[in-house]
């Protein structure tokens, strides 16, 4: 299977020689390492060449790398039921600059690339209706970036006065507490309150 991935991933390297910077065969997987700027040209290459034919659009979802000048990798992934293999094509971006909807070459992309802006934050230029998908009206932030706290940054509830959900600043009641995560058959090594005379001298 990787010599076949292989000769696939020479194929497409010459095929589109300015467009495929690099091409990595990795846990039985080809991965091609584009530039943004010619996504799309790959994309449409990969769904019509005889030789590809990866016809059915599985997936896109974002990695985020914080640290990295370009934060993101916005990855595809794509199946060809006439080689019976996966590919996968990569791209890197960062938080302003956005990348080409895929949308034109595969419908199914839509739903994809609002996911990947809902919780990365990643712009997709061209697409139809780029919105928050999972996320409620009017949240702060992109919950998958690393970067973004595990509260978040405000809370629901429903307010009975009011007679309608309300959203607050989240409020930590107690930032920090004291486990000592021993079994409890085992017991902390300390007297726990309540317990002073069960561990003092027993009475002879």
């Amino acid at each position: 299977m990787d010599e076949t991935l292989k000769e696939l991933g020479t194929y497409v390297t010459e095929a589109l020689p300015n467009a495929v910077q690099d091409s990595v065969i990795a846990f039985g997987e080809l991965t091609l390492l584009v530039p943004a700027t010619d996504v799309i040209k790959v994309l449409t290459f990969l769904r019509d060449d005889p030789s590809c034919r990866f016809v059915s659009f599985i997936d896109i979802c974002g990695v985020d790398y914080p640290k990295r000048e370009k934060r993101f990798d916005v990855v595809y992934h794509l199946l060809s039921p006439t080689l019976n293999a996966r590919i996968r094509v990569k791209v890197e971006t960062d938080e302003t600059t956005p990348v080409p909807s895929a949308t034109p070459v595969f419908a199914g992309a839509f739903w994809f690339e609002r996911e990947a802006y809902d919780m990365y934050g990643i712009l997709f230029s061209g697409h139809p209706e780029l919105r928050r998908l999972l996320t409620d009206y009017g949240f702060d932030g992109y919950p998958l970036r690393k970067d973004f706290p595990t509260t978040g940054f405000v809370e629901v509830r429903y307010d009975d006065e009011r007679k309608r959900v309300v959203y607050e600043p989240v409020k930590l009641a107690q930032e920090f507490r004291n486990f000592d995560f021993l079994s409890p058959w085992e017991g902390p090594d300390y007297v726990l309150p309540g317990d002073e005379k069960a561990s003092g001298p027993k009475a002879g």
